[in-house]
C-alpha cells in the first residue's frame, strides 16, 4: 500500500515538475533578457577573501565592471563571491547572482545588484551560460567541472555561438588542460581545433583585452548576420558607444 502510494506521489511530482521547470526558465528569461555584454565567472565556493584566487577574481570584475560588462556568477561563497563583489565594487554595472535553492546550503552573497533563486540547476547552468560574450573558469571542483565541460560541449557542437573560455590560473588547471589537448587528441575523441577553444592564462589584463576583442567580434558577427535590430546588438553598440 505504501509502496503504491509513493508511485502515485511521484507521478504527481513528476508533473508538477514541468510547470515548476517553466516558472523557472520564464523567470530566468525575464530577468535576464536585456543584460547585454556579459562575462560570467565560475570556481570554487570554498575560497576564502584572503585567497589570491579570491583576490584574483575580484580584480578582474572590477575592471570588467567600470567598462560596464555585467558580471554574472552562481550567487554564492568564494570565487563567486569575489567576482561579484568586484562587479559590486565598480559602481557601474550589473552584478547578478544565480543561486539555487538547497535544504541546507549555498546561501548567497550580499555583493548583487540582481539575485534569482533557482530550483532547478539545469535551468540555472542554461542562465549562467546563456547571457555571457566569455566564461572566466578560477579554480573549483566537481561544479566547476560540470560548468567548463558544459560549455565547452555546446561550443564544440554549434549549439551557442563561439564565445570565450578562459581557464585562470595555470597551476591549477595544467595537467587537465594538458590531458585535454594530449590524451584527447591523440584517441581522436576531440578535434585538435578544439582544443582551441581554451585560453589557459594567468593574465588578467589578456583576459580583459580578450574579451574586448570578442564583443567586437560578435557585434561584427550579428551585422552580417543581419541582426542589427536585436536587442543584443543595440545593447552592445550602445555599450561600446560608452566606452569611447
Amino acid at each position: 500500500m505504501e509502496e503504491q502510494q509513493h508511485i502515485k506521489d511521484t507521478e504527481h511530482s513528476n508533473e508538477w515538475s514541468v510547470l515548476r521547470i517553466m516558472s523557472d526558465f520564464v523567470k530566468g528569461f525575464d530577468e535576464l533578457r536585456d543584460l547585454g555584454p556579459a562575462v560570467t565567472f565560475f570556481g570554487s565556493a570554498r575560497f576564502h577573501a584572503n585567497n589570491r584566487y579570491y583576490k584574483d577574481a575580484h580584480t578582474l570584475a572590477y575592471q570588467l565592471g567600470k567598462k560596464g560588462y555585467s558580471i554574472v556568477t552562481g550567487g554564492s561563497k568564494g570565487i563567486m563571491e569575489a567576482a561579484n563583489k568586484g562587479g559590486y565594487d565598480s559602481k557601474k554595472c550589473q552584478s547578478i547572482g544565480l543561486n539555487i535553492n538547497l535544504p541546507h546550503e549555498q546561501s548567497g552573497n550580499k555583493y548583487t545588484t540582481k539575485h534569482l533563486n533557482f530550483d532547478y540547476f539545469f535551468v540555472r547552468k542554461v542562465m549562467l551560460i546563456k547571457y555571457s560574450l566569455a566564461y572566466v573558469i578560477f579554480p573549483g571542483g566537481f561544479g566547476t567541472l560540470d560548468e567548463l565541460f558544459e560549455a565547452l560541449t555546446l561550443t564544440q557542437t554549434g549549439k551557442i555561438t563561439k564565445i570565450s573560455i578562459f581557464l585562470y590560473g595555470k597551476e591549477y588547471w595544467e595537467k587537465l588542460y594538458d590531458f585535454i589537448a594530449t590524451t584527447l587528441v591523440e584517441h581522436h575523441t576531440i578535434r585538435p581545433e578544439d582544443v582551441e577553444l581554451i585560453i589557459l592564462t594567468d593574465d588578467l589584463n589578456e583576459i580583459e583585452k580578450k574579451i574586448d576583442e570578442r564583443l567586437v567580434l560578435y557585434i561584427n558577427e550579428l551585422k552580417n548576420e543581419g541582426l542589427e535590430s536585436s536587442r543584443y546588438y543595440k545593447k552592445a553598440i550602445e555599450f561600446l558607444s560608452n566606452q569611447e
